[in-house]
């Protein structure tokens, strides 16, 4: 028995020594977090001491350690002590755009666990550490935009597992060493102050890594005016493209020979046409022949058909509603210039300029097979619709095939176009108070429609129909269009709007449109678009990788990067957050009320212009 005793005992023994390693491995990860905070000066690092590491926000465990931190956005400010180096699990490091400065700790030597490292968007200064190429597990490292100056040390090929290395828009001199890193895909050293030739190992990356300093050979120009021996064409490629060019200049006469048979048989017709629409002029084109409807951007202009249509009725014209200015005609419009706005669910839509110099936006409808009384009873409610928050609805023209509605113009588009059109560097951000102030007008629009009675709503919101005013107003468009399109038992779920119990496109409730009007808000917040299928390696849809990230108590990581520039915002960015994730709940019971929606982001936009008086 008393052996057994002994095993017993050392067992306990064991387990207990074990144990107090552990605790001891979180104790040292504590401590070093926690002087990172005392460090840093974070407005949002309000961790609770009294509690397990584990649970702090931006803290991820495994195996009881620390091996995620991510504070991206939270500014902080100071310098990063020593001691972080004691968080020897540590596999993923995000303190991207925060205003760190300094040099980075020499500890950073004991971070051998470390896999992607994210300081971009900072203050820190000096020359890269070498340190940082003693971690042979690093896969990504983005030194971006911060003061990094010096060489960038050759012992970067110690890092054979890299596969991401950003050093854009530092002030690095001297000239890139040779890079041999087989697993190297993104990499960037744009905007730095980088001379000589580029190393032939990376000739294959895009001119746009390589921008903005004095460098010279492949992809940009070949140094000393000379032309690299591997750039030469062979005379097999010469040949190739003198046949090429002979083949391109066959085909084009080919072509047009045929164009002048095609036109030697339809010289009345044209002779006609040229009387109404001028052959430089772009119109809006709507040839009578096309069963599609859709511009094929050609310039017969839209005459032909409305005008026979109208000589049958005898009456037939542009429909205006209330007080709206009468100052053109059916035929000023079809006179009217145009330019393609863009297509869309219900058809599309042109910016018709008419001689008189009135500039209105025309939707040419689609799939509209209801009969005219019905049209015009529909028109009539739209017409009706009178909010500062909507596009009015000014006339409409209707005939056996063609539907036009006539809108205001919006000369700064849509929001979706802002948010989406140009991620470039020639970009201006889009601030937090323009994007919660379009988030409050889209809502006020919405909620007015939702007050017309419990069976009226949009059927169709999202971030392509609000457009904006030149003082980036909202106005909510295409309302009431929804009950026109033909019949269709499946919707299209592509654009990622369509809440899930929607079956039919043209029966959406007002708690759908709730559903889609959240799915706007997390596109306001995240930058992405919903039809952006793929936004991570698991390819989820936007409301379910939000709440997976949130879920974490990663929240910042959610939010688009020009927002987290912006100070004192993060609570009210993380309040619409979560109101944007009440209304993309799956149930429509647990939706709020439109009406409840834009209270709650008034109040929020309140709170917010108080703290900028104070």
């Amino acid at each position: 028995m008393k052996p057994n005793r002994y095993m017993i005992s050392f067992s306990l023994l064991l387990w207990a020594t074990l144990l107090v390693s552990v605790d001891s491995d979180l104790a040292s990860d504590r401590e070093a977090m926690v002087a990172l905070r005392a460090a840093v000066r974070g407005r949002l690092l309000l961790w609770n001491l009294s509690s397990s590491p584990c649970s702090w926000t931006g803290v991820n465990c495994s195996s009881n350690r620390v091996v995620e931190l991510r504070l991206p956005g939270m500014g902080l400010s100071g310098q990063l002590p020593t001691g972080i180096g004691n968080l020897t699990q540590l596999q993923t490091l995000s303190l991207r755009f925060n205003a760190l400065s300094g040099s980075i700790p020499p500890d950073f030597s004991k971070l051998t666990s470390l896999r992607n490292l994210y300081l971009q968007g900072n203050l820190f200064s000096g020359e890269i550490p070498a340190v940082l190429f003693s971690l042979q597990n690093l896969i990504r490292l983005n030194l971006a935009s911060n003061n990094f100056s010096g060489p960038i040390p050759s012992s970067v090929n110690n890092l054979t597992r890299l596969g991401t290395l950003y050093l854009e828009n530092n002030g690095l001199s001297g000239p890139i060493p040779d890079i041999n890193l087989p697993s190297l895909v993104q990499f960037n050293v744009s905007f730095n102050q980088l001379n000589g030739s580029i190393p032939r190992l990376l000739s294959g990356k895009p001119q746009s890594a390589f921008l903005g300093n004095s460098l010279c050979g492949r992809p940009l120009v070949a140094c000393n005016g000379t032309e690299s021996s591997d750039s030469k064409l062979s005379g097999g490629a010469i040949a190739g493209i003198v046949i090429g060019c002979l083949l391109g200049v066959l085909l084009i006469l080919i072509i047009l020979i045929c164009l002048c048979r095609r036109k030697s048989g339809k010289k009345m017709e044209e002779t006609r046409e040229r009387d109404v629409a001028p052959a430089k002029q772009a119109e809006i084109d709507i040839p009578g022949d096309k069963a599609t409807g859709e511009s094929d951007n050609r310039s017969s202009g839209l005459s032909g058909v409305v005008k026979k249509d109208a000589k049958s009725s005898g009456t037939k014209n542009l429909v205006f509603f209330g007080k709206a200015s009468r100052v053109f005609d059916l035929e000023d419009l079809l006179r009217a210039s145009a330019e393609v706005l863009g297509k869309g669910t219900f058809g599309t839509a042109y910016k018709a300029t008419l001689d008189m110099g009135v500039v209105v936006a025309v939707k040419r409808l689609k799939d509209v097979t209801v009969p005219e009384k019905e049209f015009k009873e529909k028109m009539d409610v739209v017409g009706a619709m009178d909010h500062q928050n909507l596009v009015p609805l000014r006339a409409y023209y209707f005939s056996a095939d063609e539907k036009l509605l006539v809108y205001d113009y919006m000369p700064m588009g849509s929001l979706s176009s802002l948010l989406h059109g140009n991620r470039g560097a020639g970009r201006t951000p889009l601030n937090w108070d323009t994007r919660s102030s379009i988030a409050l007008g889209a809502a006020r629009g919405i909620a007015y429609l939702h007050s017309k009675g419990p069976g009226v709503s949009h059927g169709n919101v999202k971030s392509s129909n609000i457009l904006l005013t030149t003082t980036y107003e909202a106005r909510v468009s295409d309302f009431g269009l929804a009950q026109l399109a033909g019949p269709t038992s499946t919707p299209n779920r592509v654009d990622g709007y369509r809440a899930p119990e929607v079956t039919d496109a043209r029966k959406v409730s007002q708690k759908a449109d709730v559903y889609s009007f959240g799915i706007l808000l997390l596109e306001l917040l995240t930058g992405k678009a919903p039809t952006h299928a793929l936004l991570n390696e698991e390819g989820i849809d936007l409301p379910r990788w939000v709440q997976s990230i949130v879920r974490e108590e990663w929240t910042a990581e959610v939010f688009d990067l020009e927002l987290l520039r912006y100070q004192n915002v993060e609570e009210d960015m993380v309040q619409l957050l979560q109101l944007a994730i009440n209304c993309t709940a799956q149930y429509p019971d647990k939706r709020p009320s439109m009406a409840e929606v834009t209270n709650q982001i008034e109040e929020l936009c309140r709170s917010n212009a108080e703290k900028d008086t104070h």
